[in-house]
């Protein structure tokens, strides 16, 4: 685990690591960077850099947490790759349902898995279970339908980064939309009209709006502040919901 910089979470757990690109939102992946940097320093963990690996021993830690967190399942991969094996997304599920203190917060751009896997039966959701997709411009928006028709109890999207429009969503069973500008060396740039059209979609359907970041070259310039103010909205779920 670690602790994370990640406006809208606590903590990471990666029980795998490892990906590869599926959409344009991929281009400048911060995990992929971030995979090569603890390879060149010798961390055990990434010496297979960014290809697929699974960690068993990750699966233990969770149940040593004695205060409850709210946690990014895999920051540095996404459980739903094509090569991580059904049995092994089932284990974590697991380990997620017997921690119902914590709030498991997942994000994948492969919703065509997850729904399958879901219409399957093999997942076994509880209230603390989060599911959210990435969405980063109109050309993924069928991931929400996909989404939406999972029997995750918690939806989210992440809009990050936000490299188009996104008009006329369908909200309906989404319970959060998170909003982000691309950082880094070679940032695209995110259009301020964008972001005010989602905050009023998400108002206009009762959804939570958080406003992570502007980003940029500077993202601690630029700051994460829209129409005077930060954005801070959390879905609010009942255990029984």
């Amino acid at each position: 685990m670690a602790q994370s910089s990640i406006e809208w979470t606590e903590m990471t757990w990666n029980p795998t690591t490892g990906c590869d690109k599926v959409s344009a939102g991929c281009k400048f992946c911060y995990a992929e960077v971030m995979s090569k940097r603890l390879k060149a320093m010798g961390i055990e963990k990434y010496q297979n850099g960014f290809d697929i690996k699974i960690h068993e021993e990750e699966l233990k830690k969770p149940y040593s947490w004695k205060k409850p967190r709210v946690v990014f399942v895999n920051s540095m991969s996404d459980l739903f790759h094509p090569d991580v094996p059904v049995d092994f997304i089932q284990k974590v599920f697991k380990v997620m349902k017997e921690n119902p203190q914590h709030v498991f917060q997942l994000l994948t751009k492969r919703p065509e898995i997850l729904k399958y896997y879901d219409s399957e039966g093999w997942l076994d959701w509880s209230h603390n279970i989060w599911m959210g997709i990435s969405v980063e411009d109109e050309r993924v928006m069928d991931r929400i339908d996909l989404l939406r028709d999972t029997n995750a109890r918690v939806k989210f999207l992440s809009c990050e980064p936000l490299i188009g429009p996104l008009p006329n969503m369908n909200l309906e069973k989404i319970d959060w939309v998170i909003v982000g500008g691309e950082s880094g060396r070679k940032p695209r740039p995110m259009d301020t009209d964008w972001v005010t059209d989602i905050k009023d979609q998400c108002k206009k359907a009762n959804v939570a709006f958080f406003f992570k970041q502007w980003g940029g070259t500077n993202k601690k310039k630029t700051g994460r502040e829209l129409e005077g103010r930060t954005w801070d909205e959390m879905p609010i779920i009942a255990e029984n919901y």
